[in-house]
């Protein structure tokens, strides 16, 4: 409180900016592996496991 007795007032947070540039300039979460839940690749014997694991019945 000031000493008039009034309460002093709180900080404002900063109000969130306006972004005005190309949202399409940027990838979005779902532009990558890990937005549709991937898993993240890099060993080719785990690929193919994959791949052979995951591959249609009409793909011999």
């Amino acid at each position: 409180m000031s000493e008039a007795g009034t309460p002093t007032p709180k900080p404002r947070e900063p109000k969130a900016a306006l972004v005005f540039d190309d949202p399409l300039s940027r990838p979005s979460e779902d532009d990558t592996d890990r937005g549709w839940g991937e898993r993240p690749t890099g060993d080719s014997a785990a690929d193919l496991a994959r791949f052979l694991d995951e591959k249609p019945p009409h793909h011999i």
